[in-house]
């Protein structure tokens, strides 16, 4: 049995579900999303709860079910509240800014990083240091935020570079004498 997929999903109020020729379509206060679904489990729809169960008892079948209510879960928030990932930048010399659709990096590498920022994300820069991204879609908004990170992810002797806000960053000792 699935702990996440016997869980049902709770639909808040001002969210509205549509499900028709297996695709789930879920429209909110920030959007729309929809996401196709397997034909290994089945979907029903009651009393602001989306349930989700598996057609039968093969592994196929149990695999998916978590992965699919797990899936419309994160329809149902991103509609509703959205996702954030926070960056912080480390290094002397390191920053970010905003000039239009076009997030600006300087990582310390010989020239600036243009990133476009892609549809559906917001990137704001409280301070220079600072990167937050907002978007409907959770897999997007990760995405985003591990290229970013990518760009020059935080080494383990100074901390310089690009991580996640609250990351730990195991530090070696540098040489000896």
């Amino acid at each position: 049995m699935s702990r996440i997929g016997k869980q049902p999903v709770t639909v808040p109020d001002g969210v509205t579900i549509e499900l028709a020729n297996r695709a789930l379509t879920v429209k909110g206060k920030l959007g729309e999303l929809s996401m196709n679904l397997v034909d290994q489990v089945d979907f029903s729809h009651a009393d602001n709860q989306i349930v989700v169960t598996p057609k039968d008892q093969s592994k196929v079948s149990r695999s998916m079910w978590g992965l699919q209510r797990s899936l419309a879960q994160n329809l149902v928030t991103g509609v509703s509240e959205g996702f954030v990932k926070e960056l912080e930048i480390q290094g002397v010399g390191y920053r970010a800014a905003l000039q239009g659709k076009i997030l600006k990096l300087q990582l310390g590498h010989s020239h600036d990083i243009d990133f476009p920022i892609p549809e559906g994300i917001t990137i704001a820069c409280e301070r220079p240091t600072a990167i937050k991204i907002t978007g409907i879609d959770k897999q997007k908004v990760g995405q985003v935020a591990a290229k970013i990170r990518a760009f020059r992810p935080p080494e383990p002797y100074k901390g310089k570079g690009v991580r996640y806000a609250g990351e730990y960053i195991f530090r070696k000792e540098g040489k000896k004498k």
